[in-house]
């Protein structure tokens, strides 16, 4: 990939997060870098003052440093804020988190040298991960302490992954045949200010949520075979009478899922029912609900992708402006609705697993999906287990971004706990994805009670992977390996051609 500060799609973040794809700085943006960082060059030289280039940070701004301690003072910036707790970001986060610095540095606003954007390329290209912990970021200014342990490499301190091994950045930097940065003006806090953790951590968890709207269809409609409910309220035409995209996108997924079913004919003339329960029915509205959020929320990291995100900023006419392009408020609430999001996704589908197993509502299936109600559970307790992982998801989706802690003496006094979000939605999508584990086993389940007559052919194709993990339930067993099981086919994306 070749960037040059232009927008980057999920889907291209996660190519070199997740596929080792080579990185480079475009020849276009050369001219702006070069030109940003002459500014800079010229301020030191003639000893204006300048915040983050000759000032003291945050309630220290009004400390004047001289010339000699410049260089001092950008590595005493790293060094302090590199106060990261907990365990580390994983290597496809530490990844997206460098390829979004870097490209955001080529567009010239930051004063760096092209030296600083190349060696994050070259790191990323030779496999040098800094190790970064995940907590310790309140997205303002930007996310101080995880892009200080992502600075401290750079420089050769701190400690680094290099083929799978943890070790001194020093040692990881001569492994991999490179030499660590020294840091001259304004370099260490272009390096720390900026949102780049909470976007790797919330963007990466955005498009394995928007994997799971695809498996909540696909759950949803092999749970439809396995109840004999009807695809009538798919109907196109009633999406077109509230035509909100997701919506529609969602219905026609769910009508081609369910073509060629030989259960849904099987009582289509003689069915009493005259509605489907709101978890079923609802599917289009809820899933495409939750389509468009997820779709608002890509858009808000899209732009964040390009935007200029330190502090000062440097403008090609020689103006050096302090502001607070480095809070992560767009961000903060965009992963806080994206939580909440998913989490809904998780409530519908939790409600299906109910009807499933609950001989009251399940028609005509056996109680829990057991072979021999009362001598066995069936699946009684997967879904006890789908209630608690609702009931941690639910805690987990209390935003982060209306709460505030002023920090820094007072001078940074609303700030946006974005990092917090985005760990938040992290966690929740790891509990959905096992949902929907849970959900598609169930659901597999109820087709063998249906057998001989298939489903429509992209439930009965899914049915065929949940069957690739696990057997039908013949008698009890422990299903949790059989759960996490599937829940990595869902993250691996064996559901995304359905």
């Amino acid at each position: 990939m070749r960037f040059n500060g232009q927008p980057l799609t999920l889907t291209e973040i996660a190519g070199v997060a997740y596929g080792r794809e080579i990185v480079q700085v475009s020849y276009s943006a050369y001219p702006r870098i070069l030109a940003s960082r002459k500014i800079i060059d010229d301020i030191v030289a003639r000893d204006a003052v300048v915040y983050g280039v000759n000032t003291g940070f945050g309630k220290l701004a009004d400390v004047r440093i001289e010339r000699e301690e410049l260089r001092h003072l950008q590595l005493n910036l790293v060094r302090s804020h590199a106060c990261g707790i907990g365990p580390p970001l994983s290597e496809p986060e530490v990844r997206a988190m460098m390829l979004l610095r870097a490209n955001v540095l080529t567009l010239g606003f930051s004063g760096v040298r092209s030296e600083i954007i190349e060696m994050l390329c070259e790191m990323l290209n030779r496999g040098v991960h800094p190790v970064i912990p995940e907590k310790g970021s309140v997205g303002a200014s930007g996310d101080l302490a995880p892009l200080a342990h992502l600075a401290l490499s750079l420089i050769g301190e701190g400690e680094s992954f290099f083929d799978g091994e943890r070790m001194n950045s020093s040692e990881a930097l001569q492994r991999a045949d490179l030499k660590p940065i020294e840091l001259q003006a304004k370099e260490g806090l272009a390096l720390l200010n900026g949102t780049q953790a909470m976007h790797a951590v919330g963007g990466l968890s955005i498009l394995r949520a928007q994997r799971l709207t695809n498996v909540a269809d696909i759950a949803g409609a092999v749970t439809l075979e396995g109840l004999r409910d009807t695809p009538a309220a798919f109907d196109s035409r009633l999406q077109d009478a509230r035509p909100h995209p997701g919506q529609k996108a969602a219905a026609a997924h769910l009508v081609s899922l369910l073509e060629g079913s030989e259960i849904r004919e099987s009582h289509r003339e003689n069915d009493p029912r005259v509605q489907d329960a709101y978890s079923i029915r609802c599917m289009p509205q809820v899933h495409g609900a939750v389509r468009g959020a997820l779709a608002h929320c890509e858009n808000v990291l899209l732009i964040e992708s390009a935007s200029a995100t330190d502090n000062p900023l440097v403008f090609e006419n020689g103006d050096v402006i302090s502001g607070g392009n480095f809070h992560g408020a767009p961000l903060a609430l965009a992963l806080d609705y994206a939580g909440i999001a998913v989490v809904d996704l998780m409530n519908i589908g939790e409600r299906r697993i109910d009807r499933l197993v609950n001989p009251d509502k399940s028609e005509g299936l056996p109680p829990f999906l057991a072979r021999r109600p009362g001598l066995q559970s069936g699946f009684m307790i997967p879904h006890v287990a789908a209630a608690s992982l609702v009931n941690e998801a639910r805690v987990l989706a209390h935003p982060a971004s209306v709460d505030n802690i002023t920090t820094s003496g007072s001078k940074e006094d609303h700030v946006s706990m974005g990092m917090t979000s985005a760990l938040k939605l992290r966690s929740i999508v790891d509990l959905a994805e096992n949902l929907f584990a849970i959900e598609l086993l169930a659901g597999a389940e109820a087709l063998e009670h249906r057998h001989p007559l298939k489903a429509g052919r992209g439930a009965e194709r899914a049915f065929e992977i949940v069957r690739q993990v696990a057997s039908p339930l013949m008698e009890d067993r422990p299903l949790s390996n059989e759960i996490a099981a599937l829940a990595k086919e869902i993250r691996n994306g064996s559901f995304d051609e359905l």
